[in-house]
């Protein structure tokens, strides 16, 4: 079940404006606070080229896939994934991955930072709260570009920007009134403004499809994954983004449920694949317009070539 916020940012009804009118003088101060941020921010300009993926509303956009898309293009070059490593619990720089071997737990990563590591296998993955920091290490151990997940806020870092926009936004004002993290005239920085449906897709395919299938999941705004949910459903549980499980209360929903497996994506799985329970996966992955490519690799070009 939907809480009253995530209703009001994603899928709001006429009873939700009411409380977003209210909300108006703060999100106004909000959005001021962040233009003041960006307006005053001097980039540091670092030694290699650096991709950013980022969005301006909170929530899922498709940045993880899309980071994991560049990953694999780039896949010739030595590439280093650099995160926050959102619901994590640990603080600080942690490697999550070295060109493909797993160096922590997932409770030490979190959920995304793990999934990058396991599907981009020849990248690096680095998580820290300050990623200038952890930027610097991946230079340190030779990564020759680094792809910087969720950093479109990240004013403090010289970069290319590249801004993905959900399908449909119903709702386009600053946070607390509504989802935007800046305003979204904020778009106009970004060096390519990606829009989900015309410049890239989703692409969802299954594993250990069941009879009976119980969704549990724990991503922002889960109903998005109500167009691809395949036959043999019987319901749905819904955690909070980034939240961890545990294997009893899985148990349990499987027994309530009398289903066959927990139907997950594979944010999901990699904090539950450990607990031996019958699963069925959703994995998604991005198909690209050929035209994304070629202005990311022009950047890059230009940035080797002005660094030698």
């Amino acid at each position: 079940m939907k809480s009253f916020f995530e209703a009001l940012f994603y899928h709001p009804r006429w009873y939700h404006w009411g409380v977003a009118l209210l909300l108006l003088p703060l999100s106004f101060l909000y959005a001021l606070g962040m233009w003041v941020r960006r307006t005053v921010a001097r980039p540091k300009r670092y030694s290699v080229p650096i991709i950013s993926v980022g969005n301006l509303i909170i929530g899922g956009s498709g940045k993880t896939p899309f980071v994991i898309a560049l990953a694999a293009h780039f896949s010739d070059q030595k590439v280093a994934i650099i995160s926050r490593g959102y619901g994590r619990q640990s603080s600080g720089l942690v490697e999550v991955s070295r060109e493909g071997e797993i160096l922590c737990q997932v409770a030490q990563s979190g959920d995304e930072a793990m999934l990058m590591a396991r599907k981009a296998p020849a990248a690096s993955v680095i998580v820290s709260e300050r990623r200038g920091i952890a930027i610097e290490r991946a230079i340190a151990q030779g990564a020759a570009l680094i792809l910087l997940d969720d950093g479109f806020n990240r004013v403090e870092i010289e970069k290319f920007e590249i801004l993905l926009e959900p399908a449909r936004v119903a709702n386009r004002l600053p946070l607390p009134s509504g989802p935007f993290r800046e305003c979204f005239c904020s778009s106009a920085e970004a060096d390519l403004v990606l829009k989900e449906g015309r410049d890239y897709v989703r692409k969802v395919q299954f594993e250990a499809l069941r009879q009976r299938m119980v969704l549990v999941t724990a991503i922002a705004d889960p109903s998005r994954l109500d167009p691809f949910l395949p036959e043999g459903v019987v319901g749905k549980v819904y955690l909070k983004d980034h939240a961890y499980f545990e294997q009893a209360t899985l148990q349990e929903i499987l027994q309530h449920h009398t289903a066959d497996s927990l139907l997950v994506t594979e944010k999901d799985w990699v904090k539950m694949q450990a607990f031996g329970l019958p699963l069925s996966l959703m994995t998604l992955e991005l198909e690209l317009n050929e035209g994304i490519i070629p202005p990311i690799e022009s950047y890059i070009r230009q940035e080797c070539e002005s660094k030698t």
